[in-house]
């Protein structure tokens, strides 16, 4: 009976079972990760510092209007990347597939120089009330159209969706063409490399509630239409024949998978900045630890993206409190450590 028991218990865990744990695993780090970041402020992660603040006068302004949105910011903006990124890895059916790769960064990085450049040229000083003014005014929007107008010339250079191979050169073609444009324009009005190497390093600094309330809504539309795509990415992993042979239109299921994965990164970009890696990362640590249908793996992939960034977000304060690293660094470091680590277990096969 003891040899029986101890058989069991060592048996491996099946499909279902590694899924369940990875989703409670999932739950309780994002219950953690926004623990911590209300717990991080400008003496770094003091869980007697929050207990003092929250007895203090300013508790209303430190925990609600700058961390707690802060936090929450950083969850919703890592869901969208996540999310964005499982979809791009199904679609293109590679496991390295990036949600930046069809011209969404470079068009929301081109935005917003196109602004900064602008405003320099028109005779204000991008002082930092300016830059803060912009930032909330028209960087956002600037990021947003840019971002989507990325895409737009991807699919009008690769004529639509209907070849991704065409479509991953035109998004690169794109890519370097649009950020060709943006050192043009830091040449010709030097005030806006500033502002575009903020946007290009990634902040969560400054995340409100009605950034909040953006992204919740559009999070919310991206995971409804993910569900309903979720099973026509099932049958694309199997090949483009048979996925037509379901009787799948191929065309308008590429397009739509596009403009979803679009839509939720030029969301993000515009809120945060250029985030690295996390959409890359999310969906591969996913199906390294609880592969499924991509009705789980899309879902999982938002969460883990939150995961990452709460986590990035919370380094990002703490490390060298009181002064913050861009976020955009931290997960950059991170996730190339872990590329790295995934090469030579590779490589050491």
């Amino acid at each position: 009976m003891n040899t029986l028991a101890a058989a069991s218990s060592t048996a491996p865990l099946s499909a279902a079972q590694r899924r369940r744990r990875l989703a409670w695993a999932l739950a309780g780090a994002l219950v953690l990760g926004l623990g911590a970041g209300l717990a991080t402020g400008a003496d770094g992660f003091s869980l007697r510092g929050l207990w003092d603040d929250l007895r203090g006068p300013d508790a209303a302004l430190l925990i609600g209007h700058i961390r707690a949105p802060r936090s929450l910011g950083a969850l919703l903006v890592g869901a969208l990347l996540g999310l964005s990124g499982a979809v791009a890895q199904g679609l293109f059916r590679n496991p390295l597939a990036d949600p930046y790769l069809l011209g969404s960064a470079s068009g929301a990085a081109f935005g917003v120089v196109l602004v900064l450049a602008g405003a320099s040229v028109g005779g204000l000083s991008i002082s930092l009330a300016t830059a803060v003014w912009l930032e909330r005014v028209g960087l956002v929007g600037a990021a947003f159209l840019g971002a989507l107008g990325g895409v737009l010339l991807t699919l009008l250079l690769a004529r639509g969706a209907v070849h991704t191979l065409r479509l991953l050169l035109a998004g690169v073609v794109v890519g370097v063409m649009l950020g060709a444009a943006s050192d043009l324009l830091t040449v010709a009005s030097p005030d806006a490399l500033r502002g575009k190497q903020a946007f290009m390093l990634g902040t969560t600094s400054f995340l409100g509630w009605p950034a909040l309330a953006l992204m919740t809504a559009g999070l919310a539309g991206l995971a409804w239409g993910a569900a309903r795509l979720a099973r026509a990415l099932d049958a694309l992993t199997l090949g483009e024949d048979s996925a037509a042979s379901l009787g799948l239109d191929l065309r308008r299921l590429r397009l739509l998978l596009v403009l979803m994965l679009s839509a939720g990164t030029a969301l993000a970009v515009s809120q945060a900045g250029l985030v690295a890696f996390v959409g890359l990362v999310a969906p591969h640590l996913v199906r390294r630890a609880a592969p499924g249908p991509h009705a789980w793996l899309l879902g999982a992939s938002a969460a883990m993206g939150a995961v990452l960034l709460l986590a990035a977000d919370v380094l990002s304060r703490a490390v060298i409190a009181p002064q913050e690293l861009p976020v955009g660094v931290v997960t950059g470091v991170l996730g190339g450590l872990y590329l790295v680590l995934l090469l030579r277990q590779r490589s050491g096969r």
